[in-house]
């Protein structure tokens, strides 16, 4: 059987800035039994890029070096999980925000976020129609007449 390398598999995948996520489905596969893998006394950098929110520049993460057996199963996984993750950062940033300059540029298309935000006006609307309706229906309320059970005229 062939033996490899986690951080030498990692250099196979279609976009490296998912490595992380990678490296935490491989390790569930291992946690189910799906592959046959052992920790080695080695680290690795991941491929990918970090940023800290606030911050400028970028940085990356170590991880635990793996070993694990070559099979067809591990190479069928691994065909799927690479496509799986570069479907999935397609279509996450597939949509580009809804701002001016993108209306503008037709990035985004107006006339269905005009819909949208129409539905979602009509029903806030009918949300606050039917709120002040049932407080208009429901006066089985006490109202006070003004004295608190005070004997006047003593």
């Amino acid at each position: 059987m062939a033996y490899k390398k986690l951080s030498e598999q990692l250099q196979e995948l279609d976009n490296p800035q998912r490595s992380d996520a990678f490296v935490k489905a491989f390790r569930e596969a291992v946690r189910k039994g799906e592959i046959e893998a052992t920790y080695v006394p080695e680290r690795f950098t991941l491929p990918k890029e970090f940023s800290r929110r606030g911050a400028e520049g970028t940085y990356q993460r170590d991880s635990r070096e793996m070993v694990f057996e070559v099979t067809p199963a591990f190479e069928k996984w691994f065909d799927q999980t690479n496509a799986e993750l570069t479907a999935t950062a397609r279509s996450r940033g597939g949509q580009p925000k809804a701002t001016a300059e993108n209306i503008e540029a037709g990035l985004v298309d107006f006339r269905a976020l005009a819909e949208e935000t129409r539905k979602k006006m009509q029903a806030s609307f009918e949300k606050g129609q039917a709120l002040g309706k049932s407080r208009s229906q429901g006066g089985g309320g006490k109202k006070s007449s003004g004295s608190r059970g005070r004997v006047k005229g003593k």
